[in-house]
């Protein structure tokens, strides 16, 4: 009997695992949607009483029902955003330009490891570009431009080796911008409009400095 017990209980583990997942997905999608304005209503899909994010507009989830991009790009939204984001593990796909949304750039999103693409561009955020997004060892491509972050560009970056575009111009940063790994090929439009800004790329043979 006890085997067919452990059985049974391991088929029922597998078969709310994925309930599990989309439970607490749903809830940081929740907390984030009540961090946001929405005059246009472009979340009213967003439904807490529904087991499963994946219905929801704006949502793509993968077969086996985990939230892999969010989708909010150019949608008239306003507020901030939270820690609860970084319970999004398996995101792939952050899309968030365009927007009104303001406050500083969480450190939990250095827990998205899944993390391809994080569009942030063209909004008011504040503060520093947390150190924790050296952790995102997939991203290909981030995009933190016209905002109105201050401080330097954290030199841990420097280690994401699949980073193709970086892009933070138009913003207030100080310090110096790093060269080494990925930052060796970024171009000099990806760092303009930053006037406490210096480095090789802008003003020649600069000290390093990566302080403000």
């Amino acid at each position: 009997m006890a085997p067919t017990y452990l059985l049974s209980f391991l088929a029922f583990l597998l078969t709310v695992s994925p309930t599990i997942s989309t439970n607490s997905e749903g809830n940081a999608l929740h907390a984030l949607r009540t961090r946001l304005l929405d005059p246009t209503n472009v979340l009213q899909s967003w439904d807490p009483t529904l087991v499963n994010p994946c219905t929801w507009f704006h949502v793509t989830c993968d077969s086996n029902n985990h939230v892999i991009r969010l989708d909010l790009g150019n949608s008239n939204i306003s507020g901030t955003l939270g820690p609860e984001l970084g319970g999004l593990k398996h995101l792939q796909y952050l899309e968030l330009y365009k927007n009104n949304i303001q406050g500083e750039i969480p450190e939990e999103l250095g827990k998205l490891k899944n993390l391809v693409s994080m569009d942030l561009y063209g909004n008011k955020f504040e503060g520093e570009i947390p150190k924790s997004f050296a952790k995102l060892k997939s991203l290909k491509f981030l995009r933190l431009n016209n905002n109105k972050l201050t401080g330097s560009i954290p030199r841990e970056l420097t280690t994401l080796s699949n980073l193709k575009v970086f892009d933070v111009s138009n913003n207030d940063l100080c310090g110096t911008i790093p060269i080494d790994g990925p930052f060796s090929s970024f171009p000099i439009q990806s760092f303009e409009n930053n006037n406490r800004l210096n480095g090789p790329e802008l003003q020649g043979l600069a000290s390093y400095d990566f302080g403000c």
